[in-house]
């Protein structure tokens, strides 16, 4: 890799929602929540690049119109495949992945995940942030537990650490779907089939583990509002309209 890294954000931006049609150009306030995480996320001073993904035309009608690059792709069955197809189609060292309903997403959490990839002490990494123990008990919240390292052991959609005895207090972590990878390390990821625990728990990351590829987890003060739901989009509108 070279001294100063062509890094690149791509925002990968599906149109269709089952639980919430439309949600990537739903309004937030002012503007649609597509700007709102393209205009966060541009505020990242180590990102050389930003782009959305998508394969929906008035995504990219709407990208056109507001000046934000954006590429067509196929049609892709993940997020993680239209970003394959993103890295393939331009000339990156480093990409990050910005999921297209994170409107709260903070410059701070971009440039504080990219630290282990470029200090050469992983290829991937993502984050975490401190949650309560009613938090964990939610099935839509993936939790993670690392090592001592900060190298991730598991993600799961169940509360882990599990207490067994109910004495031990532990300590929860909600994993925030922000991820920054080598171009390798992309590559790589799609090479390899799906493995039997992404298959169980619907969770992308796990293939890396499962192959043995360590994923850093850069632990954040800050938490996002990721939007699946009409409550979750006005919690990130009420979060919005009143940050400072």
């Amino acid at each position: 890799m070279p001294d100063r890294p062509t890094i690149i954000g791509v925002i990968p931006a599906r149109l269709d929602s089952h639980r919430l049609p439309g949600k990537v150009l739903l309004q937030i306030g002012p503007k649609p929540m597509l700007q709102w995480v393209y205009e966060r996320a541009r505020q990242a001073s180590l990102l050389n690049e930003l782009y959305v993904a998508t394969d929906s035309e008035k995504v990219r009608q709407f990208c056109l119109n507001c000046g934000i690059p954006v590429i067509l792709t196929g049609e892709h069955a993940s997020g993680s495949d239209r970003l394959h197809e993103a890295v393939l189609r331009t000339e990156g060292d480093i990409y990050v992945n910005i999921q297209g309903d994170e409107p709260t997403i903070r410059a701070d959490h971009i440039e504080r995940m990219l630290r282990p990839i470029l200090d050469g002490e992983s290829e991937v990494s993502t984050l975490k942030v401190a949650m309560g123990e009613d938090a964990a008990q939610d099935p839509n919240i993936v939790k993670v537990v690392t090592d001592n390292l900060g190298r991730a052991l598991y993600f799961s959609r169940s509360p882990i650490p599990f207490d067994r005895d109910g004495t031990d207090n532990p300590k929860y972590y909600k994993h925030i779907g922000l991820y920054g990878y080598t171009r390798k390390a992309l590559m790589l990821f799609h090479t390899m089939p799906q493995s039997s625990l992404e298959r169980a728990e619907k969770l992308e990351q796990l293939r890396y583990l499962e192959n043995g590829i360590a994923i850093m987890v850069v632990e954040t003060p800050y938490d996002t509002v990721g939007v699946d739901t009409k409550e979750d989009l006005e919690r990130a509108s009420l979060f919005l309209m009143t940050e400072k």
